[in-house]
Protein backbone atom coordinates (compact mmCIF):
# COMPACT_ATOMS: atom_id res chain seq x y z
CA UNK A 1 0.00 0.00 0.00
CA UNK A 2 1.38 3.50 -0.94
CA UNK A 3 1.85 5.64 2.14
CA UNK A 4 1.28 9.10 -0.39
CA UNK A 5 -1.82 9.21 1.21
CA UNK A 6 -0.20 8.50 5.22
CA UNK A 7 1.45 12.05 6.27
CA UNK A 8 3.71 10.30 8.82
CA UNK A 9 5.30 13.06 10.19
CA UNK A 10 2.50 14.96 10.66
CA UNK A 11 1.49 11.61 12.74
CA UNK A 12 4.72 12.04 14.62
CA UNK A 13 3.97 15.91 15.24
CA UNK A 14 1.16 14.73 16.21
CA UNK A 15 2.38 12.23 19.11
CA UNK A 16 5.44 14.11 20.20
CA UNK A 17 2.36 17.10 20.96
CA UNK A 18 0.25 14.15 22.33
CA UNK A 19 2.85 12.66 24.90
CA UNK A 20 3.39 15.97 26.25
CA UNK A 21 0.00 15.87 27.52
CA UNK A 22 0.08 12.50 28.79
CA UNK A 23 3.11 13.49 31.01
CA UNK A 24 1.55 16.33 32.52
CA UNK A 25 -1.32 14.24 33.46
CA UNK A 26 0.73 11.19 34.78
CA UNK A 27 0.36 8.86 31.96
CA UNK A 28 3.49 7.41 30.05
CA UNK A 29 5.32 6.20 33.13
CA UNK A 30 7.77 3.48 32.38
CA UNK A 31 7.84 0.04 33.95
CA UNK A 32 10.52 -1.24 33.16
CA UNK A 33 12.94 -4.32 33.27
CA UNK A 34 12.44 -7.30 35.63
CA UNK A 35 15.08 -10.45 36.33
CA UNK A 36 13.93 -12.60 34.12
CA UNK A 37 12.44 -12.23 30.71
CA UNK A 38 10.58 -14.06 27.85
CA UNK A 39 9.74 -13.31 24.43
CA UNK A 40 6.28 -13.57 22.76
CA UNK A 41 6.41 -13.40 18.78
CA UNK A 42 2.96 -12.60 17.63
CA UNK A 43 1.67 -13.99 14.57
CA UNK A 44 4.77 -13.88 12.62
CA UNK A 45 4.04 -16.73 10.21
CA UNK A 46 4.12 -16.72 6.50
CA UNK A 47 0.89 -15.48 6.01
CA UNK A 48 1.44 -11.87 8.19
CA UNK A 49 5.66 -11.99 6.92
CA UNK A 50 5.21 -13.00 3.13
CA UNK A 51 3.67 -11.17 0.21
CA UNK A 52 0.45 -12.70 -1.40
CA UNK A 53 -1.77 -13.41 1.23
CA UNK A 54 -4.78 -11.52 3.19
CA UNK A 55 -3.01 -10.89 6.10
CA UNK A 56 0.59 -9.62 4.79
CA UNK A 57 2.27 -6.70 6.78
CA UNK A 58 4.53 -4.19 5.24
CA UNK A 59 7.83 -3.70 6.09
CA UNK A 60 8.60 -6.77 6.89
CA UNK A 61 12.04 -6.54 5.12
CA UNK A 62 13.02 -4.22 8.50
CA UNK A 63 10.92 -5.83 10.81
CA UNK A 64 12.07 -9.80 10.55
CA UNK A 65 15.75 -9.19 10.84
CA UNK A 66 14.94 -6.64 13.78
CA UNK A 67 13.21 -9.66 15.66
CA UNK A 68 15.75 -11.86 14.80
CA UNK A 69 18.47 -10.07 16.45
CA UNK A 70 15.98 -9.55 19.09
CA UNK A 71 15.55 -13.72 19.34
CA UNK A 72 19.02 -14.41 18.55
CA UNK A 73 20.29 -12.31 21.93
CA UNK A 74 17.90 -14.03 24.08
CA UNK A 75 18.79 -17.36 22.91
CA UNK A 76 22.64 -16.58 24.01
CA UNK A 77 21.02 -16.68 27.55
CA UNK A 78 18.63 -19.35 27.28
CA UNK A 79 15.32 -17.16 27.51
CA UNK A 80 12.43 -19.02 26.80
CA UNK A 81 10.65 -17.89 23.49
CA UNK A 82 7.37 -18.63 22.63
CA UNK A 83 6.25 -18.12 18.85
CA UNK A 84 2.08 -17.73 18.44
CA UNK A 85 0.25 -18.60 14.86
CA UNK A 86 -3.07 -17.94 14.15
CA UNK A 87 -5.40 -20.48 12.34
CA UNK A 88 -8.63 -22.61 11.80
CA UNK A 89 -10.27 -26.00 11.16
CA UNK A 90 -11.16 -25.65 7.48
CA UNK A 91 -13.10 -28.89 8.21
CA UNK A 92 -16.87 -26.83 8.92
CA UNK A 93 -14.77 -23.88 10.68
CA UNK A 94 -16.29 -24.97 13.77
CA UNK A 95 -13.51 -23.11 15.90
CA UNK A 96 -13.81 -19.82 14.41
CA UNK A 97 -15.91 -17.98 15.84
CA UNK A 98 -17.62 -14.36 15.59
CA UNK A 99 -14.43 -12.44 14.58
CA UNK A 100 -15.08 -13.91 10.89
CA UNK A 101 -17.84 -11.46 10.57
CA UNK A 102 -15.34 -9.02 10.52
CA UNK A 103 -12.28 -10.53 8.95
CA UNK A 104 -10.97 -12.92 6.79
CA UNK A 105 -9.93 -15.79 9.02
CA UNK A 106 -11.21 -18.50 6.79
CA UNK A 107 -7.83 -17.76 4.90
CA UNK A 108 -5.79 -18.50 8.00
CA UNK A 109 -6.18 -22.51 7.84
CA UNK A 110 -4.50 -25.30 9.90
CA UNK A 111 -2.28 -27.17 7.75
CA UNK A 112 -0.89 -24.79 5.18
CA UNK A 113 2.29 -23.26 4.92
CA UNK A 114 1.23 -19.70 5.48
CA UNK A 115 0.54 -20.63 9.33
CA UNK A 116 3.87 -21.78 9.99
CA UNK A 117 6.25 -19.59 11.62
CA UNK A 118 8.63 -17.72 9.13
CA UNK A 119 11.94 -19.81 8.71
CA UNK A 120 13.88 -16.28 8.88
CA UNK A 121 13.30 -16.36 12.55
CA UNK A 122 15.02 -19.65 12.93
CA UNK A 123 12.63 -21.44 15.33
CA UNK A 124 14.24 -23.54 17.88
CA UNK A 125 12.99 -27.52 18.70
CA UNK A 126 12.44 -26.32 22.46
CA UNK A 127 11.02 -23.07 21.78
CA UNK A 128 6.80 -23.44 22.00
CA UNK A 129 4.92 -22.72 18.77
CA UNK A 130 0.93 -22.49 19.42
CA UNK A 131 -1.72 -21.59 17.66
CA UNK A 132 -4.66 -18.98 19.08
CA UNK A 133 -8.11 -18.59 17.67
CA UNK A 134 -8.24 -14.77 18.88
CA UNK A 135 -6.37 -11.76 18.96
CA UNK A 136 -4.49 -11.99 22.40
CA UNK A 137 -2.09 -14.55 22.83
CA UNK A 138 -3.13 -15.01 26.40
CA UNK A 139 -6.93 -15.88 25.58
CA UNK A 140 -7.63 -19.61 25.57
CA UNK A 141 -3.94 -20.62 25.22
CA UNK A 142 -1.82 -21.57 28.19
CA UNK A 143 0.92 -19.00 27.89
CA UNK A 144 0.54 -17.09 31.50
CA UNK A 145 0.67 -20.65 32.56
CA UNK A 146 4.14 -21.59 30.91
CA UNK A 147 5.32 -18.03 31.46
CA UNK A 148 4.94 -17.91 35.72
CA UNK A 149 6.35 -21.79 35.21
CA UNK A 150 9.38 -20.22 34.06
CA UNK A 151 9.22 -17.27 36.46
CA UNK A 152 8.91 -14.50 34.05
CA UNK A 153 8.28 -11.06 35.06
CA UNK A 154 9.18 -8.98 31.76
CA UNK A 155 7.59 -9.94 28.62
CA UNK A 156 8.56 -8.72 26.06
CA UNK A 157 6.15 -8.82 22.48
CA UNK A 158 7.22 -8.51 19.09
CA UNK A 159 5.52 -9.37 15.48
CA UNK A 160 2.05 -8.42 14.21
CA UNK A 161 -0.31 -6.64 13.86
CA UNK A 162 -0.01 -3.44 16.07
CA UNK A 163 -3.71 -2.92 15.69
CA UNK A 164 -5.12 -6.31 17.20
CA UNK A 165 -3.19 -8.95 18.22
CA UNK A 166 0.18 -7.22 19.56
CA UNK A 167 -2.28 -4.56 21.11
CA UNK A 168 -4.48 -7.39 23.01
CA UNK A 169 -1.22 -8.66 23.74
CA UNK A 170 0.52 -6.21 25.03
CA UNK A 171 -2.72 -5.72 27.12
CA UNK A 172 -3.33 -8.46 28.69
CA UNK A 173 0.51 -9.23 29.76
CA UNK A 174 0.41 -5.91 31.69
CA UNK A 175 -3.37 -6.65 33.29
CA UNK A 176 -1.56 -10.24 34.23
CA UNK A 177 1.07 -8.30 36.04
CA UNK A 178 4.19 -8.96 33.69
CA UNK A 179 6.48 -6.17 32.62
CA UNK A 180 5.69 -5.23 29.21
CA UNK A 181 8.14 -4.52 26.69
CA UNK A 182 7.64 -3.77 23.19
CA UNK A 183 11.24 -3.08 21.18
CA UNK A 184 11.26 -0.36 18.00
CA UNK A 185 10.87 -1.71 14.60
CA UNK A 186 9.80 -5.28 15.93
CA UNK A 187 6.24 -4.28 14.84
CA UNK A 188 4.29 -4.82 11.55
CA UNK A 189 0.53 -3.96 10.51
CA UNK A 190 -0.86 -3.86 6.83
CA UNK A 191 -1.77 0.09 6.92
CA UNK A 192 1.00 2.72 7.14
CA UNK A 193 -0.03 4.76 10.21
CA UNK A 194 -1.21 2.06 12.27
CA UNK A 195 2.15 1.03 13.89
CA UNK A 196 3.08 4.77 14.94
CA UNK A 197 -0.20 5.49 16.56
CA UNK A 198 -0.68 1.91 18.22
CA UNK A 199 3.09 2.04 20.30
CA UNK A 200 2.45 5.19 20.92
CA UNK A 201 -0.81 4.70 22.83
CA UNK A 202 0.37 1.26 24.22
CA UNK A 203 3.69 3.53 25.45
CA UNK A 204 1.12 5.64 27.23
CA UNK A 205 -1.24 2.97 28.98
CA UNK A 206 0.29 -0.61 28.52
CA UNK A 207 4.20 -1.00 28.60
CA UNK A 208 7.12 0.41 27.18
CA UNK A 209 8.37 0.81 23.71
CA UNK A 210 11.67 0.92 23.89
CA UNK A 211 14.34 1.72 21.20
CA UNK A 212 15.69 -2.12 20.09
CA UNK A 213 19.49 -1.71 20.87
CA UNK A 214 18.22 -0.84 24.39
CA UNK A 215 16.34 -3.96 24.42
CA UNK A 216 18.85 -6.07 23.37
CA UNK A 217 21.23 -4.80 25.52
CA UNK A 218 18.85 -5.78 28.47
CA UNK A 219 19.01 -9.22 27.25
CA UNK A 220 22.89 -9.11 27.05
CA UNK A 221 23.36 -8.37 30.33
CA UNK A 222 20.90 -10.73 32.30
CA UNK A 223 21.68 -13.53 34.01
CA UNK A 224 21.43 -16.70 32.33
CA UNK A 225 18.81 -19.03 32.43
CA UNK A 226 19.87 -22.69 33.03
CA UNK A 227 17.41 -25.89 31.60
CA UNK A 228 17.95 -28.84 34.07
CA UNK A 229 15.39 -31.33 34.47
CA UNK A 230 12.67 -30.15 32.65
CA UNK A 231 11.83 -26.33 34.49
CA UNK A 232 14.14 -23.28 33.87
CA UNK A 233 16.57 -22.27 35.99
CA UNK A 234 18.64 -19.58 36.76
CA UNK A 235 22.43 -19.61 36.82
CA UNK A 236 24.34 -16.42 37.06
CA UNK A 237 27.16 -16.14 34.38
CA UNK A 238 28.73 -12.67 35.91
Amino acid sequence: MSEEIFDLELLRKMFKRAREIHTDRGFQKRVGYGKKPGIITVDLANAWTRPGHAFSCENMEEVVPNVRRVLDAAREKNVPIFHSTTAYNPNGYQDIGRWADKIPLDELKLGEDWIDIDERLNPQKEEVVFVKKTASCFNGTPLQYWLTTHGVDTLIVVGATACACVRHTCMDSTELGFRTIVPEGTIADRVPGAVEWNLFDIDAKFGDVDPLEKVINYLNDIETFQLENGDLREESVR
